[in-house]
């Protein structure tokens, strides 16, 4: 399931005056104490200012990889993120363990060595068996909420309950010794060191689990501890763990003595605060609230608060989604009529325009590490080909045009709503082809059009990838095994194309990840001919920090501010 940076518009156009500079990032240390990017110094208190609160805040329940945010500065795990600026942020690096892994030959057995010197918070040492048992109770269904890969990865897993009912665990994780860790899977997969990033690989030491209580007091392997947890993460306080060493860790940073994590928040509040600045608010960032056009129509001259705003790119992409069991859209004419006829200025511009949206022709976002390749199926320009539309369709039969309804949601949260919609409707208008629009609760709109059941013939959807790789980009959407009747159903065109399949199958088993994206690059340019989905654009996420926020770091792995870095004056 995809995960992406909170794109929330929902914002009131007069709570914040911000200035915007396009693409400003102060980034790295310079000379002097002024600025995003001065000399970063220990000490202080960081507030994080967010709308969404940190779910339950046990390892087994979040759902996150790589982590540069609120969970990676108490749960350390197997491998993480190079925590550095744009494309060198996209990199896995070794975090528990020694390297990124060592895979068999045919990449269906990984096995890991943990470093010397690993302590919980507690000081107790760090085992592979406590990563193996952090790893088995994220099975438990009553710590659900992770990610689904566990399940179809690992060897005999798929009807694994947990051990709170199997005690014994799972073959397919072996722990030899208490440093050494190794995993069993039912397939090659050239991808499991991202994976290992993710927050099911932490440690839990089986005497501390308290089941579903665990989250109040999760038992830290990272520089941070929790001492507070109200509300279900609503309201998170941490401080030092004293046993946490950079010496075992390169990645973190920890320039803070304090994280006061406040969740719950209206964008608008959150932005006002961070632009004025009082108090706390001065050393305060968040990871989840966007500016959006509302702020972005209020530009102005204030230097200071245009260097103020980060920009960050994370790996997604808008799309029109068409279900080819619905006619027309089983007509392969009537699908590439409608990507000739898209206008994506318009759209781009429905979007809050350029500053917040790269228009798109491909459905691997534009960055190498996914396997990006420039192409266009059907080249149109940037606002579109009417004439080679209905050309199109005439061919498939509509000579006088046709009627379809675009279905989308009822927010223009995520960029599903009725703003992008129009925009569609009125650029299709041009071929000749009559868009209806039918809006669908935002509260129930995924679960609308992830159902096979009543999944619309033609709507609006989004898709990010759990980490910066090709294959969690595009095997959910495209790879028939993956289509589900009789749950969430990602797969909207339900194609079954063995010979995609098999390419799937064979980049799978590529632990070169540059040699693995080139191959992505070209699987996406394969299903790209068949107007299956119609691109739109990729998003660009904007998000203001504290004038006494230091040592701002933006991956393209999350897109968003890398707290395990940032330091406060």
């Amino acid at each position: 399931m995809s995960r992406s940076p909170r794109t929330s518009r929902r914002l009131a156009a007069a709570a914040v005056t911000v200035a915007l500079a396009g693409g400003a990032v102060a980034c790295g240390p310079n000379s002097g104490d002024a600025g995003a990017g001065a000399t970063p110094h220990r000490g202080g208190t960081l507030t994080i200012l967010n709308q969404d609160p940190q779910d339950k805040f046990d390892p087994a329940r979040e759902y996150t990889s790589g982590g540069g945010n609120v969970p990676s500065l108490v749960f350390r795990t197997l491998t993480t993120r190079a925590r550095a600026n744009g494309t060198a942020g996209t990199k896995v690096v070794p975090d528990l363990a020694t390297d990124t892994g060592t895979p068999s030959k045919d990449a269906t057995v990984w096995t890991y060595h943990l470093k010397d010197g690993l302590k919980f918070e507690d000081g107790s040492p760090i085992t592979s068996a406590d990563i193996k048992y952090g790893i088995e109770r994220s099975f438990a269904p009553e710590l659900s909420g992770g990610p689904p890969y566990f399940h179809d990865w690992l060897a005999g897993a798929q009807n694994y309950q947990g051990p709170y009912k199997d005690p014994k665990g799972l073959d397919s994780i072996e722990t030899p010794d208490a440093k050494t860790i190794v995993f069993h899977l039912n397939k090659p997969e050239g991808d499991f060191p991202y994976l290992a990033t993710a927050t099911q690989f932490a440690p839990v030491p089986k005497a501390k689990d308290t089941g579903v209580k665990y989250a109040e007091h999760p038992i830290s392997s990272g520089p941070y501890e929790v001492v507070k947890n109200e509300n279900d993460g609503a309201h998170l306080v941490l401080k030092r763990n004293p046993y946490w060493s950079p010496k075992t860790d390169d990645q973190r940073k920890a320039y803070p003595d304090t994280i006061d994590v406040q969740s719950g928040l209206d964008p608008a509040v959150i932005n006002q605060r961070l632009s004025t600045g009082s108090g706390a608010d001065a050393a305060a960032v968040t990871t989840d609230t966007n500016l959006g056009p509302s702020e972005l129509a209020q530009i102005g001259g204030d230097k200071q608060l245009a260097a103020r705003v980060g920009t960050g790119h994370f790996g997604y992409t808008n799309y029109l989604a068409f279900n080819t069991k619905v006619k027309p859209f089983d007509n392969p004419k009537v699908r590439q009529a409608i990507a000739y006829a898209v206008n994506r200025t318009s759209v781009v511009n429905a979007a809050g325009g350029s500053s917040l949206a790269d228009p798109a022709t491909t459905f691997l976002p534009n960055q190498a590490t996914f396997g990006y390749t420039p192409y266009d199926p059907f080249p149109a320009g940037a606002t579109g080909d009417p004439a080679k539309a209905k050309e199109l369709l005439k061919e498939a039969g509509y000579p006088g045009g046709l009627t379809i309804t675009l279905t989308h949601s009822s927010s223009n949260a995520d960029q599903y709503g009725p703003d992008i919609a129009t925009a569609v409707q009125d650029g299709l208008k041009a071929a000749g082809i009559t868009v209806k629009l039918n809006s669908v609760q935002e509260s129930g709109y995924r679960q609308t059009i992830h159902s096979v059941s009543t999944e619309p013939g033609f709507f609006l959807a989004g898709w990010g990838a759990d980490w910066p790789s090709g294959g969690p980009f595009l095997a959910p959407i495209f790879d028939g095994r993956q289509i589900v009747t009789d749950g969430s159903n990602f797969n909207s065109a339900q194609l079954n194309d063995p010979s995609v399949n098999d390419q799937i199958d064979a980049i799978n088993k590529i632990t070169d990840h540059a040699a693995a994206a080139r191959q992505w690059g070209a699987l996406d340019q394969k299903i790209g001919q068949q107007a299956l989905v119609v691109p739109l654009f990729h998003p660009v996420y904007k998000r203001l920090y504290g004038k006494d926020i230091r040592n701002v770091v933006i991956s393209d792995w999350t897109g968003v501010l890398d707290v395990s870095q940032v330091a406060v004056k």
